[in-house]
């Protein structure tokens, strides 16, 4: 069960964990057929044509594959990949320093494309629709136009808020907008089995089932849960098992539908203090001295797309199941301590 060879030749590699974790093939990457579908037909179509592929970009929750299909994408072409972020590009110098550096035929890679400024987009127009780079010298009245022509390359953009990027900028994408969506139980279970055979885990599949099942249809979320279950394990001196599994899930508050303490807080204070809902999004994110951003992007995505949570118009309310879930209907009880209760 010990992982410290392949750790170390990840390191000797340059990479780090995840990225040893992450495919470098088409047929490891598992889920998103119908994306996988139509990126395949758009790569063939251009190395058939010899030109340069068209931009994509690629939007979604965070954790489901997006910088991996961009990997992918400069694999299959055989392009280098420059990767960069929307927050590393401050000024339009930084834009304009990154595009004149590329080669022929590279692919650039801008994570959290959402977090451009709109000047630094403006330059993006010309770059991406006709190759050329809008660069203004001087000030005032003596204030002057370059123009340089940059090298043929692909743009893959990725973010998980598509509404925040501009229409102008989105329309450019004429490669295709696409969505990644979150992955079914089976998807995750099969990308575990490999992680864990990358890592040298032994795990038994009620294990692997065990971690899909609570790991937020998300794969980021899955190989998270799986190396800390492994690290439960190996202090403890114990087999991967269900036992073992369900163990190192209570000790991080994962309770069986996935959710974290904060997620089961959500719930509880909306019930507890307000009878249900409906509440607004402040005076929850006031009540559990949580910012507003992070209960609206981290934590109702999840709780709304297993119907515990409503967004209404007049604020969030807790349906039923959500009642139910958190034991509010039985005995309030919490369902963490549930979970570490029965494996006392």
């Amino acid at each position: 069960m010990s992982t410290k060879k392949e750790e170390k030749s990840a390191e000797r590699a340059g990479r780090t964990l995840d990225q040893a974790l992450r495919p470098e093939h088409w047929k490891e990457y598992v889920g998103q057929a119908t994306i996988k579908e139509n990126l395949r037909i758009l790569l063939s179509a251009a190395k058939g044509r010899n030109h340069q592929p068209e931009h994509v970009l690629l939007y979604g929750p965070p954790g489901l594959g997006k910088t991996t299909l961009a990997h992918l994408m400069a694999k299959e072409i055989g392009a280098s990949l420059r990767a960069t972020s929307g927050p590393a590009i401050e000024r339009v110098g930084d834009l304009a320093s990154i595009l004149t550096n590329l080669s022929p035929g590279d692919v650039l890679f801008i994570d959290e494309m959402h977090r451009l400024n709109r000047a630094i987009e403006e330059v993006l127009y010309p770059a991406m629709e006709n190759g050329v780079l809008d660069i203004v010298i001087g000030k005032g009245p003596s204030a002057r136009t370059v123009q340089l022509e940059l090298p043929p390359f692909t743009l893959i953009a990725a973010t998980t808020r598509i509404s925040m990027l501009s229409a102008p900028l989105r329309s450019r994408f004429s490669g295709g907008t696409f969505r990644l969506n979150y992955y079914d139980e089976s998807e995750v279970a099969e990308i575990l089995k490999r992680s864990a055979s990358i890592l040298r885990i032994a795990a038994a599949d009620e294990s692997i089932r065990e971690i899909a099942r609570r790991a937020r249809a998300t794969p980021r979320t899955a190989n998270y849960l799986l190396k800390r279950a492994r690290d439960f394990a190996e202090v403890n001196g114990e087999r991967l098992d269900l036992k073992t599994v369900q163990k190192a899930l209570a000790l991080l508050e994962i309770d069986e539908a996935g959710l974290n303490q904060t997620d089961r807080d959500i719930l509880a204070i909306i019930v507890e203090k307000f009878n249900g809902g409906p509440v607004g999004l402040k005076t929850v994110s006031a009540s559990l001295s949580e910012e507003e951003e992070t209960i609206e992007e981290v934590h109702e995505p999840y709780l709304m797309q297993l119907g515990l949570l409503e967004r209404t118009p007049r604020g969030r309310q807790v349906t039923k199941k959500g009642r139910e879930h958190i034991g509010l209907l039985a005995r309030h009880a919490d369902p963490g301590m549930q979970a570490q209760q029965r494996l006392v």
